[in-house]
């Protein structure tokens, strides 16, 4: 299980922040029509954070992600990465990109690839052995095919563990991942969920965006939701969700009538119970396993990260299939 995250405090220095950054293009036969994916947006990123960014299809977010990296350049407002404008080459030693749907050479083995992308960066090859193999063991790429299998056999969990370690290889302090979760199994998205906790507690800071809310509810720092171009709230899970001591809980069988004085509204159907308990949860399991009852669930009673996702997004009449 993914251990809570604490939050970054605010007096850490500041690695990435926008103000009123915004991006239009012209479209049409004639490009007489004005598109604005990216409005005004304006927020800041810590050291040493893990920053989700959220918003339905069509938001902005991979136009943002791309305005920060410097691939395209904003119609207005202004931006810096560690202290230099967006799209310095100087700040490209220092970060790392996994875009949603990476294209690599597909004729080059996983290992090949890495090798290439670790020459872009300049790193030693003394150094590059040893850490292509930790970064394969790392995003759970078997070596042999990362040695022997060329790119165009691989699967799209597989590209995607490669694209994982590519955006590594240089040994970034801060780094972009565009959908890392994309197209992976249950057992591969928890894997990423691992690296970006693990590259957490090395200090580096983690700009992400995902459809995986449960996720994202997980192992964010603080997250930011973006729709129709505009960022319409941001702050840390806790912010957003609102601070509670109340648990709901579900459960089964034990001496039901005795639950009474813990639980509020006390609901029954058959052996089965449900309700809302204000006590510690450790003694309560413990009172319930006590009296012969079992727990089948027990959660905060707050909204979830996806529930409150789709209630911003509803508040503004905007359409919810994500």
């Amino acid at each position: 299980m993914t251990e809570p995250v604490s939050p970054i405090p605010e007096e850490h220095p500041i690695v990435l922040e926008v103000e009123n950054l915004q991006k239009s293009y012209r479209t049409g036969f004639w490009l007489n029509q004005k598109i604005t994916p990216l409005k005004s947006c304006s927020l800041r990123v810590h050291q040493g954070e893990t920053f989700g960014l959220l918003g339905p299809n069509g938001a902005g977010k991979t136009t943002l992600l791309k305005t920060l990296l410097g691939l395209v350049s904003p119609s207005a407002g202004s931006g810096r990465i560690f202290g230099y404008p967006l799209g310095d080459r100087q700040v490209r030693q220092k970060i790392g990109y996994l875009p949603e749907n990476p294209y690599f050479y597909d004729y080059l083995t996983g290992w090949e690839f890495l090798e290439f992308a670790a020459g872009l960066f300049q790193v030693p090859a003394s150094v590059q052995r040893q850490r292509i193999s930790l970064l394969l063991e790392m995003v759970g790429l078997p070596q042999k095919d990362a040695r022997k299998k060329q790119m165009r056999r691989y699967s799209k969990g597989m590209l995607q563990r490669v694209g994982m370690a590519q955006a590594l290889i240089n040994d970034p302090d801060l780094v972009f991942l565009d959908e890392p979760m994309s197209g992976l199994d249950p057992l591969g998205r928890f894997q990423i969920r691992e690296i970006i906790v693990s590259l957490r507690k090395q200090g580096k800071t983690i700009f992400f965006n995902s459809h995986v809310l449960s996720d994202v509810e997980a192992i964010c720092d603080r997250v930011a939701i973006l729709a129709q171009g505009e960022l319409i709230c941001q702050g840390s899970v806790m912010d957003l969700l609102g601070v509670t001591e109340a648990y709901h809980v579900q459960g089964k069988g034990g001496h039901i009538d005795g639950l009474q004085q813990w639980v509020n509204p006390l609901e029954i159907q058959g052996d089965r119970w449900q309700g809302t308990i204000t006590m510690a949860p450790e003694r309560f399991l413990t009172l319930v396993a006590e009296m012969g009852g079992q727990i089948l669930k027990l959660q905060l009673a707050r909204p979830s990260l996806e529930e409150f996702f789709v209630e911003q997004l509803r508040q503004r009449g905007i359409a919810t299939s994500h």
